[in-house]
């Protein structure tokens, strides 16, 4: 028996007989959930961008195909080596972006996601800072927050051209090591350390429409406060893995994008990690490498979006790394 709309909670998940079509319910209505990505010249690849290695920061840049399993491939290399990337990252389906990195810098850089060469140079970003986390949609990319400068800052570049960030407006407070997530018209930046009046890892979680121009608002608060996050989404759901509270942490939470709540337990990690960074197609969300207990991991793990449970092994990247970024030419932005 079916539940009178007024009490089918936001964010819930049917499988549509008549149709055949998984839905989610966004408040008001069903709506279909798209699993599929059109024209990606060779399926759906997610890019994983520098980091930090044994024992000095990497410049390997490494893909993999997201619908199969395996290990990462080499793809080509920075024009630095860095860490202090993290979230750093966003993408249109043709393009991926990187921004910031340790040592501090303000570079932007993109590399083509369906060929595979080093990365070329985009444009600056107002401040240098590293740990800065990206949302995107097909045409548009915005950064938000990072350290030592700019904590609450957003800023915006058009994907398809080149040229200098430009201000977008503020996050509600400042984050450094946030997890960004995107929807075609919605992106979020989750967790992070504000340090005002002292350092304090955080649970809540901002949002913009990333369209248009302003200030963030207030979302709603995941599970556990943590910084140094790895954020991935399809269209529907976000989902925030791993972190640093005092200790490592496993805990991988969601939300419903198109709504407004607090994070829902999702399933853990395979092990307790930090600065692990991920990626995502409509249906497998990807987490790579981090750090556990001082050791630098290569595994790379997946879930299922739709679904909720714990990660399971897909394959290795290239070399073992942390505080490197990431993005795909599939993600829930698109």
């Amino acid at each position: 028996m079916s539940l009178p709309p007024s009490e089918i909670p936001s964010g819930a998940m049917r499988f549509n007989s008549d149709s055949q079509k998984l839905e989610y319910w966004d408040g008001s209505q069903w709506v279909q959930v798209h699993t599929f990505s059109p024209n990606l010249d060779g399926g759906a690849r997610g890019v994983f961008v520098g980091g930090t290695a044994t024992p000095t920061f990497s410049n390997v840049i490494d893909y993999i195909t997201i619908s199969s399993t395996g290990n990462a491939v080499d793809f080509g290399d920075m024009t630095t080596a860095r860490g202090g990337l993290n979230s750093g990252s966003c993408s249109s389906s043709t393009r991926g972006i990187r921004v910031g990195g340790d040592p501090v810098t303000n570079e932007i850089r993109f590399v083509t996601i369906s060929s595979t060469g080093d990365e070329q140079t985009f444009g600056t970003l107002d401040t240098a800072r590293r740990q800065t986390a990206s949302v995107s949609n097909q045409t548009r990319g915005v950064f938000g927050g990072g350290t030592p400068a700019a904590k609450n800052q957003l800023e915006y570049i058009t994907i398809s051209s080149t040229g200098n960030s430009v201000d977008f407006g503020n996050l509600t407070i400042n984050r450094d090591g946030a997890g960004g997530m995107s929807s075609p018209t919605r992106g979020l930046f989750a967790c992070g350390i504000n340090d005002t009046p002292t350092p304090t890892n955080q649970t809540s979680i901002d949002f913009i429409t990333t369209a248009t121009l302003g200030n963030a608002q207030d979302f709603g608060d995941m599970t556990v406060a943590r910084h140094v996050v790895a954020g991935i989404s399809n269209v529907t759901r976000g989902l925030c893995g791993g972190g640093l509270n005092p200790g490592s942490v496993d805990v991988i939470d969601y939300i419903t994008i198109a709504s407004l709540g607090n994070g829902v337990d999702f399933g853990n990690l395979s092990e307790v990690k930090r600065s692990v960074n991920g990626c995502a197609s409509p249906t497998r969300g990807i987490f790579a490498g981090g750090d556990s207990g001082g050791t630098k991991k290569i595994e790379i793990e997946y879930v299922n979006i739709l679904t909720q449970g714990n990660s399971v092994d897909f394959g290795d990247l290239t070399e073992a790394r942390m505080e490197h970024t990431s993005f795909s030419n599939a993600h829930g932005g698109l």
